[in-house]
């Protein structure tokens, strides 16, 4: 798929449904679901952003993400709960590498709605999209070396570990070894 078209279908971001989730873009009205989680520091431990420090943080930077969708070069869903109709998290694509048909994705979820199989749901359908929808050809995930949680969810959803980069991003002002996990379309439609 081309930046454009990309660009072009992400500047109103299509809503997404599981069984338990819908993937819809993030509002300013989610403030307050998104600082219950991003304030906490074992939260960000394993990502590249750190804590918001109070709720007007949270508040300017789901604004600045609605300017982003405007211009359709952000491409992270909320993840929000059926059940209880709260936003949980995001997942999404990070990335998009246009001339190699590739993409790379992330996500976090707030620790209340940990262990219950809701990050691989959310996951699954952003690679679904991916493939069906964005006709990719590989689609990744990067991870710190100590967040074995999230590797496993990578493995779990069909992705294979493909090694560790030593030191190669500075984040936080800490070198950190980043471990990758891919998946082709071709394996993505064999495990189906």
């Amino acid at each position: 798929m081309k930046k454009n078209s990309i660009y072009q279908l992400f500047s109103h971001i299509p809503t997404l449904e599981t069984p338990r989730l819908t993937l819809r873009g993030m509002r300013v009205s989610d403030a307050e679901d998104m600082f219950a989680y991003a304030q906490h520091e074992p939260v960000t431990r394993f990502l590249t952003w750190t804590p918001h420090p109070n709720i007007k943080h949270t508040k300017e930077y789901l604004t600045y993400v609605g300017q982003r969708y405007r211009t359709g070069d952000f491409f992270d869903w909320a993840v929000v709960c059926k059940k209880d109709s709260r936003m949980i998290g995001t997942c999404g694509f990070t990335s998009f590498n246009f001339s190699s048909d590739s993409a790379e994705i992330g996500y976090v979820i707030n620790p209340d709605y940990q262990g219950q199989g809701l990050a691989t749901e959310a996951v699954q359908e952003v690679i679904r999209f991916g493939f069906e929808n964005l006709s990719l050809h590989r689609i990744e995930a990067k991870f710190m070396q100590e967040n074995t949680r999230s590797r496993r969810l990578m493995e779990r959803v069909g992705m294979q570990f493909e090694g560790y980069a030593r030191e190669s991003m500075k984040i936080k002002g800490e070198y950190r070894t980043i471990g990758r996990c891919g998946i082709l379309k071709r394996e993505w439609e064999e495990a189906r």
